[in-house]
Parts: C-alpha cells; sequence; structure tokens
C-alpha cells in the first residue's frame, strides 16, 4: 500500500536527523581533520596552512573593524572560519553579517546545517528554530522551507511536535506551495510526513479497532484527501504524476469537481510554462524575463501568485532598487497587510541601504500603518547613516521626515509638543545639511533652500507667525539667493498672502534693486502693486526707481555686449595672426629649401635656369596626377645630402625609410570610394614612425575577416600620416573591427570608427562609452601616472567584483591620472566611494564619485547669412573635414575677391574690363628658376 511507504520514508527522516547529531568531529562537512595517515612532511604543511590561515583570519578581523560593510570580507572571514571549525567565532562572524545584510540561501543553509548538527538537547534545539525563523524572513527560499519542516519532524516526540510540523508546512505552502518548478516538493514531503502519521495509527494485524481508532484513522485519510486535492488545483510541474499517484492511493474514485480543478490548473501550467522556460534559458540576472513573468500575472490578478513572482524575482536581483520599488507599491496599494507590507519595506532597504527613494516609502508606510512614532523616528535616524551618494538624497529624506512630523501636529492649539518637535526638527535639518552633507559632498544639496522656505510656509499659515517667517526668508536671501526674481516673488507672495502691503512694498522695492536676472519682472510686479494699492507718492516712487533700475540694467548690458564683442575680435584677431604666422613660417621653410636646392643648381652652370625655367611648368602640371619627382628628390640625385663632391652615406635605418617615403610618393593617389562605407572602418592615432603600415594592419585586423584592402593616408613628401582605411570583404568583418577600438598598437591606442561621409552626416558622433550617470560605474581621479591596471584592480576588488577597469589617456597612451571602474551592482560601487574616496595611492590623493559625465556641448555653428563681408565661397573638404594643420595655399587677397577671375594660360590672372578698375593688379607670377636667380643677386 502506498502508506506503508510513505510512512517508512517518514521514519527514515526522523532516523537521518538522528545520523546528523552524531556525525564525527571530524566530518570533512564541518571542516574537521580527516583521519588519513600522513608523514611528518604532511604534517608540517598542514601546520603551515593552518598558521596561513591564522593569519589570515585576524587581518580579516581588523579589516572588518575598520569597514564592517565589506561584504566579501564577511564572506571570506566565514568560509575561513568554517574551514578550521572555529565554532563560537563562526557563530559571531555570521550574526554580525546577518545583522548588516540579509544573508542568500547558500549562507543560510551552510549555517543552519552547521547549527543541526550541534543541536541536541531541547534548548539547543529551539535556538535552531529561531534561526530558522530568520532565515524564512530575508527571502522566500523553498529549499530553506523544505529543511526547516524536516528537522521540525525531528521534534515530534516533544510536547505539541506533532501540530507544530503540520503548522510549520502550512507556512511553507502559503509562502513556496505555488512556485510552479519548485513547489512540488514541499507537498510531497507534507503527504509523506501524514503517510507516516497514518501508519503509526493503523491498529495490530488481526485486531478490530476500537472507535476512537476508527475514528483517527477517518481524520488521517482525509488529511491526506485534502492535501492532494489542495494540491491538484494549482499549476505545477509533474502535475501528471501527482494525479496518477492519487488516483493509486486512493480507494474511491476522484471526484468531479477535483477533476475539473484539476484540468484548469493544467490550462493554466501551459499559460506558464513559457516564462518559466524562458527564466530557465535566461542569464543572470533575468530582469526582462522576470518583468515579462510579473506582467502576465497582474492580468491574471492573483495576489498570492504575484506576491511569489516578485519574491522568486527579488532572491536573484536583491540589489535591484526599482525592482524593490515596484514591489512595495503593489503591496502598498493592493494588499495593504500589515506585517507583510512592513516586513517587505524592511528588507528592501537592508538590501539597497544607498536608495533614498526605498526609504522615503518606507517611512510613508509605517506612517500609514500607524507605527509607534519612536520607532519611526528610529527608523529615519538609521537612513542617515545609511550612506546615500548625492547631498540631494539627504534634502530629499529630512523633508520626508518633516512632512511626518507636520502632520502630527495639532495646529488648532497655539502650542504643543509636537509643534516644538516640528520646529526642533527643522534647525537641526538646516543645521545637518549645513555641516555634515556640505562637509562630504561640497555642498548643502538645497541651493534654494527648499527646507527654510517649507519652513516659513508652516510659521506664515498653519502657525499665523509672519515674523519668525520673515526671518527665515532674510535668511534664505543672505545665502545668495537675492539676485534672483523667482525667490523675491515667492517671498512677496507669501507676504500678500499673509503679511501686510507696507512689508510687500518692502520686499518689492529691495527685489528691483538685488535681482539680476529678471528684474523687469519684479518691476512690473512693483508698479501692479501700487498701481492697485498705492498712493499717488507711492507710484512717483516706484516709477523713479523702476527707471533707474532698468536704465542702469541696460547701461550694464550694453557694456558687457561691447566687452563680449571686443573679446571676439580679440579672438579672431589672434586667430588671423596665427594662421598668418604659419602660413608665413610654411612659406619661409619652402623658399629656403628652394634656395639651398637653386644655389647648388647654380654653382653647376648658369644656364641650367633656362632650361628648369621650361621644365617647370609640366612638373607642375603632372604633380597632381603623382607623375612629378619633387625638388628635393631632383637634388639628392644630383648632389647628394652633402653637397655634389660628399661621400656616397650607406643605407642605414633612416635611409631606408627615407627611401622608403620618396618611393611612395610615385604611387597614384587612390580616391575613397563612399559607396563602400558599409564595409570600411577607419583607423586613426596610429604612430607616424610605423614601419609597412600595410602589413602591420593586415596582420591585425584579418582576426576580424578578409580584408580586402588597406589604404594608408601618405603626406606630399611620402611620410605615413598616422591614419587609414581598412576595406573588408564583408560587413560583419567591418561591425566585428570596431571591437579593436582603443587597442594599443606600437605604444598608442588605436582609435577605430565606423567609415561616415561628415559632410553627409555632419551630427555623427562616434564615442563607446556612457555619457550618462551609472550608479555602477565610479570615476576616479587623481591617480599617480605610475598607477597600471593591475594595482587599481587591487585596490577596488576589496570592495566588490570589479567587471571592468578602464585608465583614460592621452591620444599618445600616456595615462592622464583618471579612470572608470565599473562594479556588478549599485551597492558595491556605493560602498566603494565611501570607503576610498579621499584615499592616498603612491603619495597621492584621489577623488572617487559615481560616474556622471557633464553634457558634451554640441560645436556652435555659423548662422545662415552670417558670413564676413567679403568672404569667398566656403572650401569643400574630404570626407573626414578639413585637417587641423591643413593650410590654404591660396593667397589671402586671392580668397577675398568677390568677383570671379579668369585663368590665362601660364598661370596669371586677368582681370576682366569690368573689375579691372576695382581691383589692382597682381604681381607677376615667378618660376623656382627666376625666384632662384633673385636669391642669387641678393
Amino acid at each position: 500500500m502506498a502508506a506503508a511507504g510513505a510512512g517508512a520514508a517518514g521514519a527514515a527522516v526522523a532516523e537521518e536527523e538522528k545520523e546528523k547529531k552524531r556525525l564525527p568531529e571530524g566530518d570533512p562537512e564541518s571542516g574537521g581533520d580527516s583521519e588519513d595517515e600522513g608523514d611528518s612532511d604532511s604534517s608540517g604543511d598542514g601546520e603551515d596552512e593552518e598558521k596561513e590561515n591564522e593569519a589570515e583570519i585576524q587581518r580579516l578581523e581588523e579589516q572588518l573593524s575598520i569597514n564592517a560593510f565589506d561584504y566579501n570580507c564577511h564572506l571570506d572571514l566565514i568560509k575561513l572560519l568554517r574551514q578550521e571549525g572555529e565554532l563560537v567565532k563562526l557563530r559571531r562572524a555570521r550574526q554580525k553579517m546577518s545583522e548588516l545584510f540579509p544573508l542568500t540561501e547558500e549562507i543560510w543553509l551552510d549555517w543552519l546545517k552547521d547549527e543541526i548538527k550541534m543541536a541536541s538537547e531541547s534548548s539547543e534545539r529551539e535556538k535552531v528554530y529561531e534561526l530558522f525563523e530568520r532565515a524564512v524572513k530575508d527571502y522566500i527560499c523553498p529549499e530553506i522551507w523544505l529543511e526547516y519542516a524536516q528537522y521540525s519532524i525531528g521534534g515530534i516526540g516533544q510536547a505539541g511536535g506533532i501540530e507544530r510540523v503540520r503548522s510549520i508546512f502550512e507556512r511553507a505552502l502559503t509562502a513556496v506551495g505555488l512556485h510552479v518548478t519548485k513547489g512540488t516538493a514541499l507537498w510531497e514531503a507534507y503527504r509523506e510526513f501524514e503517510n507516516a502519521i497514518l501508519e503509526t495509527a493503523q491498529p495490530a494485524p488481526g485486531s478490530v479497532p476500537s472507535p476512537e481508532q476508527q475514528q483517527m484513522l477517518c481524520s488521517q485519510l482525509e488529511k491526506i484527501h485534502t492535501l492532494f486535492r489542495r494540491q491538484l488545483g494549482i499549476p505545477l510541474l509533474d502535475m501528471e504524476a501527482s494525479y496518477a499517484e492519487y488516483e493509486e492511493w486512493s480507494e474511491d474514485p476522484i471526484p468531479e469537481t477535483i477533476i475539473k480543478n484539476y484540468k484548469k490548473a493544467l490550462q493554466q501550467l501551459e499559460k506558464c510554462k513559457p516564462y518559466e522556460e524562458a527564466l530557465l534559458g535566461a542569464e543572470t540576472p533575468k530582469l526582462a524575463e522576470y518583468q515579462a513573468y510579473i506582467d502576465f500575472e497582474m492580468k491574471a490578478g492573483d495576489p498570492a501568485r504575484i506576491q511569489l513572482i516578485y519574491e522568486r524575482a527579488l532572491a536573484e536581483n536583491c540589489l535591484v532598487p526599482d525592482l524593490w520599488a515596484r514591489y512595495n507599491q503593489y503591496l502598498d496599494r493592493q494588499l495593504k497587510v500589515k506585517e507583510l507590507v512592513l516586513a517587505a519595506h524592511d528588507r528592501a532597504v537592508r538590501n539597497c541601504p544607498w536608495t533614498v527613494g526605498l526609504w522615503i516609502r518606507y517611512l510613508l508606510a509605517m506612517e500609514r500603518h500607524r507605527v509607534d512614532h519612536g520607532i519611526i523616528s528610529e527608523m529615519f535616524e538609521k537612513a542617515l547613516t545609511a550612506g546615500f551618494i548625492q547631498a540631494t538624497d539627504y534634502v530629499e529624506i529630512w523633508q520626508a521626515y518633516l512632512d511626518y512630523l507636520r502632520r502630527r501636529v495639532d495646529f488648532t492649539q497655539d502650542s504643543s509638543k509636537e509643534l516644538e518637535e516640528l520646529r526642533a526638527a527643522f534647525a537641526r535639518a538646516v543645521e545637518y545639511l549645513k555641516q555634515e552633507v556640505e562637509e562630504r559632498f561640497s555642498e548643502s544639496g538645497d541651493p534654494s533652500c527648499t527646507i527654510m522656505q517649507n519652513w516659513a510656509r508652516v510659521e506664515a499659515r498653519l502657525c499665523n507667525n509672519m515674523q519668525k517667517a520673515r526671518e527665515l526668508w532674510d535668511n534664505i536671501m543672505t545665502k545668495g539667493n537675492a539676485k534672483y526674481a523667482n525667490m523675491w516673488l515667492e517671498y512677496y507672495n507669501l507676504e500678500r498672502a499673509h503679511g501686510d502691503t507696507q512689508h510687500c512694498r518692502k520686499a518689492l522695492h529691495r527685489a528691483v534693486q538685488c535681482t539680476s536676472d529678471y528684474p523687469e519682472h519684479v518691476c512690473e510686479v512693483l508698479l501692479t502693486l501700487e498701481r492697485i494699492e498705492g498712493t499717488l507718492e507711492d507710484w512717483d516712487a516706484a516709477v523713479q526707481k523702476t527707471e533707474n533700475r532698468l536704465a542702469r540694467v541696460n547701461e550694464q548690458r550694453a557694456k558687457a555686449a561691447e566687452k563680449e564683442a571686443a573679446l571676439a575680435k580679440l579672438e579672431e584677431e589672434k586667430a588671423e595672426q596665427r594662421k598668418q604666422a604659419r602660413a608665413e613660417k610654411k612659406a619661409s621653410k619652402k623658399a629656403k629649401k628652394t634656395r639651398i636646392g637653386e644655389k647648388r643648381k647654380a654653382e653647376d652652370d648658369d644656364d641650367e635656369w633656362g632650361q628648369e625655367e621650361e621644365a617647370e611648368q609640366p612638373s607642375k602640371r603632372h604633380k597632381g596626377a603623382g607623375d612629378a619627382v619633387p625638388l628635393e628628390e631632383d637634388m639628392e640625385v644630383e648632389t647628394g645630402l652633402f653637397g655634389r663632391s660628399g661621400p656616397e652615406k650607406p643605407d642605414g635605418p633612416a635611409r631606408q625609410k627615407e627611401k622608403a617615403s620618396t618611393s611612395r610618393k610615385d604611387i597614384p593617389k587612390v580616391l575613397h570610394d563612399s559607396s563602400k562605407d558599409h564595409v570600411t572602418v577607419f583607423v586613426s592615432n596610429l604612430s607616424y614612425n610605423m614601419a609597412d603600415p600595410e602589413v602591420k594592419l593586415k596582420e591585425l585586423f584579418e582576426s576580424c575577416g578578409e580584408v580586402a584592402e588597406i589604404r594608408p593616408v601618405f603626406s606630399n613628401n611620402g611620410t605615413f600620416r598616422g591614419y587609414c582605411y581598412v576595406e573588408f570583404k564583408e560587413e560583419k568583418s567591418a561591425h566585428q573591427a570596431l571591437g579593436l577600438d582603443r587597442k594599443v598598437v606600437e605604444g598608442r591606442p588605436m582609435f577605430v570608427s565606423p567609415c561616415v561621409d561628415k559632410n553627409k552626416n555632419p551630427d555623427f558622433k562616434v564615442f563607446r562609452y556612457s555619457t550618462t550617470l551609472e550608479k555602477h560605474k565610479l570615476f576616479i581621479s587623481g591617480l599617480p601616472y605610475s598607477c597600471t591596471k593591475e594595482e587599481l584592480e587591487d585596490l577596488c576588488k576589496a570592495h566588490g567584483n570589479v567587471k571592468d577597469i578602464r585608465l583614460v589617456t592621452n591620444r599618445a597612451g600616456k595615462p592622464k591620472g583618471l579612470a572608470y571602474v565599473e562594479y556588478e551592482n549599485e551597492a558595491q560601487a556605493s560602498q566603494a566611494v565611501l570607503k576610498m574616496d579621499r584615499l592616498t595611492v603612491k603619495e597621492h590623493v584621489i577623488k572617487v564619485a559615481i560616474s556622471n559625465p557633464p553634457l558634451r556641448r554640441p560645436p556652435e555653428r555659423p548662422e545662415a547669412g552670417r558670413a564676413a563681408p567679403g568672404a569667398g565661397p566656403r572650401p569643400l573638404y574630404g570626407a573626414r573635414g578639413k585637417g587641423r594643420t591643413q593650410l590654404s595655399m591660396m593667397p589671402r587677397a586671392l580668397q577675398r575677391q568677390s568677383h570671379p577671375v579668369a585663368k590665362a594660360e601660364n598661370g596669371m590672372v586677368q582681370n576682366s574690363p569690368a573689375t579691372s578698375s576695382k581691383v589692382p593688379e597682381e604681381p607677376k607670377m615667378m618660376s623656382n628658376a627666376d625666384f632662384a636667380k633673385m636669391l642669387l643677386k641678393k
């Protein structure tokens, strides 16, 4: 019979509990030594390892005494103590960690199993029960509930033991009995326990049961029937097996209502299966999959199932504040069960203490459920020590607490204990923001003094104490707010509603005098007041004051505009001077090279000048096509680097590089084909000294796919300019090549970006890193330049699991003393900020903050039609714009011409009759030979 088998299983569970008590001290699971025999060497190694572990335990304890919130340090200490078998220290370490953090399922199970092995006395078993009660409150875990229920079976021999086991099983079914994948194990364990009870109630063979025994048997059978029927009405995995077991166990046919409920549960299971399969195949953290499951259950509307899926999601994503916020909002608005709601809020702030929104919701929930005032105040004090990451967070939590205190006050009384407490809290809040918060964040977080403004409103509207309100507003204005019109108008509106006309007039007169952002608005309000309520003298005074003030404002604005225009003009002149200086410098260098070459040629034969003059023009015309040989190459062929009679130099590395550069001059230029941009990447910031960039880059990019062509860009004298185009056969190879961005090549970070024509896409920008707030990432400044990535990782990993570290470098690959460190979650990043900010690293004090880059300012563009008078048409550049050092070789006099000119045969500019009288005649252009003769004559 199935009941006999189930009874045997229940007896086996009880026997297993007895065996757990008798585990030897040397059992490997308890961390004791095994009985293996070893030689003296192994014994010595064991002693050395034990000493190392003791030293490590001492180090971890010291570190926790400094920083009690180091989560990983707690884990390492517990692991070492469990390995060494230090039960007393192990209990203490686990206790301290559980007071600070909710413990995971694995930590609780290890702790419970260790305590179960040591519990033999009745009092010790009660302590284990208390430990189980704490464990099931942190997270809803089927494994912990199952372990709890099975452990309670070992105490059925005590008074009320059976009822206690049933109570624990019922609580477990309420908590996790609806779990689609793990709920079946609890139902089966409960049935096995009841079957074991049934087995003990069976009469001896051959005996006739008494009426009492018969009634007990019927009652026990009904309990098992009820468990089967309850389970079959819930969508759980392997429901078919449970149904078949019930058919086999039951002597009577299954009722039709049970079959109907079973089929309905099967249909519900089919709807849940896609979500369960998605969770099974997804990778951690599975947030999207859980959210889809939650949305599905929300539509179904079963509160128990919604609560369970939220709990399952939180067990795997306990450090996600938004998930806690959504869960608590659901509990606040839908279930409204005090114990359940407050427990969820408490778990939320323990998991994510750095999130101010969760603390505010907790305070509101406690007020909503009428929790004692002392407990609410204690929780607020705890929130102040939570370590928020922004100064404004402290303003928000103070405002929430002050709102709570204000709602407690009965303002119909002139004075009360609650009112005095509210005023004391306002004063403390102002002082706290000024001292504690400003010292930590270098700002109070409340520049507009919103807390003081609310205090003034309370005094004016609820307490009828305008004198106190005026004192507060006077304090607000002395904190740098007197220059803002909106602050004065806020005070004016308060005076208008609860004060008198005289103080309104006085406030507006001060506002006219002090406001610098929108004085016209304040002046208009003052004139409106006097128009309605003022006398003629008041009106005249107001008009005179506003006219004088606006006259001064307009004068200041005019001076500021003149100053700005002068600065802009000065900048333009400086830019023009720099541009002219660069052009003159380049022209002088070119003239110097030409003069040296022409002098050497003049020593050979004066008649060569005529030949040079004849050959010069064809050379210029073919140079654009890449066929002409530059002048410098002619000089080396004829006279060498040190003159005609100098000895021939051997081909050293520099000479070979020179020859390579010279050989590249003969390569015809290949125009970029924009139709292949989708299979091309642009590579820049390469070393100018890179030898054979084609070969080097082909080896580098072949790992991404087949390379069709590599086009390095060279200057006119054949030197590599540090960038190139890499064309692939397939588009996916180009996308994969973008992953090589910032890879260090010959000591410099190589930049790899998509090939985009900026003339067609002027707003296109490539920046691979986020420019918004990232609460799991830190920005570290002030690092020593010698700090390596490994050293920084060793420093940061003490506060959490580091996912990535990026040291910021300049274009040459040299460090800038900045770094970004990415953690797994916000909690670890927040702890790292608290512990690492202002830390000294190699005699450098570093600054650590949550990554929140400032907004990138878009480049300013000149408006259409705002070109300088007389400016020529805007020059067109290549696909990547004009280079920073690119100079226009056209004379500025020609660039400023507003009329088109015609080009003559020999490069001479001939003016048309219409423009000959306006534009002065340009000097006659000279050839290189003419220019050299002129220099030699001087």
